[in-house]
């Protein structure tokens, strides 16, 4: 969770630095961040359902190895190219990492201390945020390419600890098909999606690359939920939804990942592209949104526990979407203290919502399933986080000249003027209400769950998770 959420705020405010050195158009610019996002996302169910058959330990340190060797790569990369190809090989060990973490974590712990378990994954992840941006902003003063090397000592560390420490506790499945047809129509379907609304938003809706990306999603996503219904080991497994709780916490999260995940990208656009701050005093000012999910999330976790996910999910996503309507005000001479207000409390409510969303979803099946639940789970919230950037761009951008534009994701906007700045702001207040509605959704359907007694995880009823005496040894 550290390496993950590191490796995010410090790419992204590094996305300026990245433009000026390596000579990349705008396009470009935004694939590297989706490159591993729809890797991760597209490949997350896949190898949720190998962990399940061939062990989640082994798919565990394999993603720390992949991840590592391609980080080392993108800091080699000369251009815009083999850039996208290092980030897709991180995106693979991303996937193979996230399909199994939660899945570890439930089997480690029994079901009454699960809240907490999440909720100290969660901590970690607010811990990463916070230094992930104001890390980038330092690495970028250095070089651009520690943006991608200081991944290595992370990953060596990582793949010696997980293979040393971790444990198999879970016995794997026999039935060893896959789904390969699948697996297919998702890449394609998704990627698709994400390129069309991403081209749409830059180029033109009605350029012959976007519609023909948008017509392929929109044949290929139906198919795919066809096949997945039919095959014998589908890659999402459908039947996972039949839990009412599983559903909700499911959708609830895809909601949340589509309203949440946008806020630093578009926030390095206000700070360095607005405001002309240093990629340091970016990183500095983005931090009480990751400050607001380290506080909340433990607590979270904790008060889950002993009372139950239900209400505290879906009141986590409307503390969240009031501080997005909060974002929807802010102007390009908006005092600091007040974006760091509204910043904190969209962060308050994101860790408030995440770990006992999490505990509950993962607390829902059965212990030999949770590799592939813990795929569908990661998915379905990267699914909705890819979309939320491709979503948020083609906002931002329209109606934006290309040559403003550029200045603003390039962070030099001290020739722009206020008047060049103001359509750039008024479709930031769009972005904002559209993810404040979002979020509002999200917490609808987060109150879809039905109440549990203390202790339960609020998500239905499932086999015990394995006694403290079968944890991983610390």
């Amino acid at each position: 969770m550290l390496l993950a959420t590191l490796n995010s705020g410090t790419l992204v405010i590094a996305l300026p630095e990245l433009e000026r050195a390596l000579g990349v158009d705008l396009l470009t610019l935004v694939w590297v961040i989706l490159a591993f996002m729809i890797a991760s996302t597209v490949l997350v169910l896949f190898f949720g359902r190998l962990s399940d058959v061939f062990g989640r330990k082994r798919a565990f340190v394999g993603g720390f190895a992949v991840f590592t060797v391609a980080s080392l790569g993108a800091g080699f990369a000369t251009g815009g190219t083999d850039l996208l190809l290092w980030r897709v090989l991180q995106g693979v060990g991303g996937a193979m990492l996230f399909a199994n973490a939660t899945a570890l974590v439930t089997d480690a712990f029994p079901r009454e201390e699960l809240g907490i378990a999440m909720g100290t994954n969660v901590m970690i992840a607010g811990v990463g945020l916070v230094l992930g941006p104001v890390l980038g902003g330092a690495l970028v003063e250095i070089s651009w390419h520690w943006v991608f090397w200081f991944n290595v000592p992370i990953g060596l560390f990582g793949t010696y600890w997980a293979a040393t420490v971790l444990q198999e506790l879970v016995p794997p499945e026999q039935e060893r098909r896959f789904d390969w047809l699948g697996t297919l129509l998702f890449v394609v379907g998704l990627t698709g999606l994400t390129y069309g609304m991403s081209r749409g938003g830059i180029v033109s809706w009605t350029d012959a690359h976007t519609v023909v990306s948008l017509l392929a999603a929109a044949v290929l996503l139906p198919a795919f939920i066809l096949v997945e219904r039919r095959v014998a080991e589908p890659m999402l497994d459908l039947s996972l939804f039949e839990d009412r709780g599983f559903n909700a916490a499911t959708g609830a999260a895809f909601l949340s990942g589509l309203s949440r995940f946008s806020l630093t990208f578009v926030f390095v656009l206000y700070f360095q592209g607005a405001l002309g701050d240093d990629p340091i005093l970016a990183g500095v000012k983005l931090a009480p949104l990751a400050a607001g999910m380290l506080i909340s999330s433990p607590i979270a976790g904790r008060y889950a526990d002993r009372h139950g996910a239900r209400s505290l999910s879906a009141i986590g996503l409307i503390v969240s979407a009031a501080g997005m309507a909060g974002m929807a005000t802010l102007q390009v001479g908006t005092p600091y203290w007040l974006t760091a207000t509204w910043l904190l409390i969209a962060g308050i409510g994101s860790g408030m919502f995440n770990s006992p969303n999490t505990a509950a979803m993962m607390g829902a099946v059965p212990a030999h399933r949770r590799g592939i639940a813990g795929g569908t789970r990661m998915m379905l919230q990267n699914t909705g986080s890819v979309l939320s950037i491709a979503l948020l761009l083609a906002i931002v951008t329209n109606g934006i000249p290309t040559e403003t534009l550029l200045s603003i994701f390039s962070g030099v906007t001290t020739g722009l003027s206020a008047d060049a700045l103001d359509p750039f702001i008024h479709n930031l207040h769009i972005a904002m209400w559209v993810l404040t509605a979002t979020s509002l959704a999200g917490a609808a359907v987060a109150l879809m769950r039905r109440k549990t007694a203390p202790g339960g995880t609020g998500a239905g009823t499932a086999p015990a998770v394995p006694t403290p005496s079968a944890r991983v040894p610390a």
